[in-house]
């Protein structure tokens, strides 16, 4: 009977004091909670995004056999000069380096670059040599 009564007294002790403190204990639970969910959200958020991908591309190469494509040439109606620019940019030369090599000025060579965009109906150098190479007109 004793040991019942005494527990009461704990038990009353007890709620006495979760009453008296209930506003501290509720601020701390909430705090207690709300800084785990930001050392959650920073552990989500910290990770960097940046993932790895390798590609393996297998390059086919004809030997140096390659025979420009007669046909895709009349068709995109180029002319030798203008052929002889593509093949030039091709090789990765500047304007200036292409009108140096070939004796022309500068000017010439941004006509006939013009030409063979619009010709190949492309806005950017790379853009025709990518082109002219799935049209087989440079190797």
């Amino acid at each position: 009977m004793l040991a019942v009564l005494l527990l009461l007294l704990r038990w009353l002790e007890w709620r006495f004091i979760l009453i008296d403190n209930s506003v501290e204990l509720y601020a701390g639970g909430i705090a207690v909670l709300f800084t785990a969910l930001g050392m959650w959200l920073y552990a989500k958020l910290s990770k960097p995004k940046i993932e790895t991908r390798i590609i393996e591309k297998h390059i086919v190469t004809d030997g140096g056999n390659f025979e420009p494509d007669n046909a895709a040439i009349s068709s995109t109606g180029l002319s030798k000069r203008e052929l002889e620019v593509l093949q030039l940019m091709a090789q990765g030369l500047s304007n200036q380096d292409i009108a140096e090599q070939m004796f022309v000025s500068l000017n010439t060579i941004k006509t006939h670059s013009s030409k063979v965009f619009e010709k190949l109906d492309v806005r950017r150098r790379t853009q025709a040599i990518d082109k002219a190479k799935k049209l087989r007109i440079i190797a």
